[in-house]
């Protein structure tokens, strides 16, 4: 069952809320709006790019209905803390999360992005934490925002290793939903992040190209802390 069909189910509708995320593709929002409801947009925690509990408890209001955890790049959301949010409050707490592959390729890449941890200079590597399964292996590029990270993407690419921007826009600044709201770790999220390739498939050879190319680069930018 989709999450505008659970919504529906649990009698979300027309004059309730959702607290959804903005960073990330925009279906969430669209399945709110689906539903009959209305997507209120609230703030990540930086370290997992999820919902962050305390942004969500600010957002709630008269007419919240409902949140919707998304769990992001393979590392998932605080689900204690929302889900005691959602007991408080009276809301019903949805989740959402990525397909995840077999143990073993979880494995290989947890290996592959702790070599990434050990050897990369001048980005943030990722807050590994609770679980984490590096759907995405997403590092910062510091500096001062979207220039410095696109900048060095292509610079990234140039040298042969694949890196995309996991997320362009926020879903609070696409035309279907804009939204006047104040998500500024979202909107830092969105300028500074690359997601860079942990892949099973990738050889220790591909390994080395990815540190030599982004540690190449790294004393370009500020430094990451």
């Amino acid at each position: 069952m989709g999450t505008a069909a659970m919504l529906r189910a649990a009698g979300v509708g027309v004059g309730d809320e959702v607290i959804v995320p903005a960073f990330g593709n925009a279906e969430v929002a669209e399945a709110v709006v689906l539903a009959g409801a209305l997507p209120v947009f609230a703030d990540i925690d930086p370290a997992t790019y999820c919902l962050d509990p305390s942004a969500v408890e600010a957002a709630v209001g008269p007419r919240t209905a409902a949140l919707v955890a998304v769990h992001r790049f393979g590392r998932p959301a605080d689900m204690r803390r929302l889900l005691d949010i959602g007991h408080r409050r009276g809301l019903l707490v949805l989740q959402e999360g990525e397909s995840e592959a077999p143990y073993d390729e979880i494995a290989q890449r947890r290996q592959r992005a702790g070599y990434l941890d050990a050897r990369l200079r001048g980005v943030r590597t990722p807050d590994g934490g609770n679980g984490h399964t590096y759907q995405q292996y997403v590092v910062r590029v510091p500096g001062n925002g979207r220039p410095d990270r696109d900048a060095f993407a292509r610079a990234v690419r140039a040298r042969g290793v694949d890196c995309r921007v996991p997320v362009k826009t926020p879903v609070h600044r696409m035309p279907d939903f804009r939204r006047c709201v104040a998500l500024p770790e979202t909107e830092r999220a969105a300028h500074e992040t690359l997601a860079l390739p942990v892949d099973a498939a990738l050889t220790k050879r591909d390994m080395q190209r990815i540190v030599s190319a982004c540690n190449a680069l790294g004393g370009l930018l500020q430094p990451a802390f």
